[in-house]
């Protein structure tokens, strides 16, 4: 072999193994932007709520109150243009809140995202590595892959269907997107849903691979629950509570209310 031909194979075998080492970089962090280092799931932090579409902080309040009850710090997060403009901006919002605890000398965060602010809980993980830095992730009937509301009004009145509304359409740009991206590995996430969801429609577009995956009544079958009575149900309140405990996340075997 020439010396010629052997400087450009070991040329070509370079770039491949360069190839090689970034993909496996890639598999092994979980994401372009993606370390791999998780936060000790035995040292709790600062629980920051993601209210949904329209920002009202209402019923997130009572809840972030029932956690401050169980000894947890606990806040509300204030989306931007009330809760109705680009997700994209809210998950920089939901950024800068979590540098913001960090800051204060929190060792991590959890995150509780109801409703559409589970698209921009899923958002910021994506697009800020908020593996890296969220201990735990909890959602509560939120939209992951749409809402038909939303689509309807894309589709029906585009000109007061705000940002928010078209990006939670079924099949949106922004939401094929995340739907071609991984959950980071390592990173503990519980869905939650209610079949009694008259809002997001399907009920089961809050499934998440990679997930905890838990519909309310498969262990409450008999508890009616709407979207908007999520997050101060007794029983979906003790699975956030436990959810964002120290023992490994697992699905609940019992309805952890009677």
């Amino acid at each position: 072999m020439s010396p010629r031909r052997r400087l450009l194979l070991l040329v070509a075998a370079a770039v491949v193994v360069a190839v090689l080492a970034v993909a496996g970089v890639r598999l092994l962090g979980g994401g372009d932007d993606d370390s791999g280092v998780r936060p000790d799931q035995a040292t709790p932090g600062t629980v920051l709520l993601v209210p949904g579409y329209g920002g009202s902080r209402t019923a997130l309040s009572r809840l972030a109150d029932r956690l401050a009850a169980a000894g947890r710090s606990a806040q509300v997060v204030t989306l931007p243009d009330g809760g109705t403009g680009d997700l994209v901006r809210q998950a920089q919002t939901l950024d800068d809140a979590v540098r913001a605890a960090l800051a204060a000398g929190s060792p991590s965060v959890d995150v509780v995202g109801y409703s559409a602010g589970g698209v921009v809980t899923r958002l910021w993980v994506d697009r800020h590595s908020g593996a890296e830095v969220a201990r735990r992730v909890v959602t509560l009937g939120s939209p992951l892959h749409g809402a038909r509301i939303a689509g309807a009004g894309a589709a029906l009145a585009p000109d007061a269907c705000p940002p928010a509304c078209r990006q939670l359409a079924p099949g949106s740009a922004l939401l094929d997107e995340l739907g071609d991206e991984d959950l980071p590995r390592g990173l503990p996430w519980l869905s939650i849903w209610t079949l009694n969801d008259e809002t997001v429609q399907p009920p089961e577009s809050a499934r998440l691979d990679g997930a905890v995956n838990v519909p309310l009544q498969s262990i409450c079958p008999q508890r009616q629950v709407s979207h908007s009575g999520l997050p101060t149900d007794p029983a979906v309140t003790a699975l956030v509570i436990a959810a964002l405990g120290t023992a490994p996340l697992a699905a609940p075997g019992a309805c952890p209310v009677r």
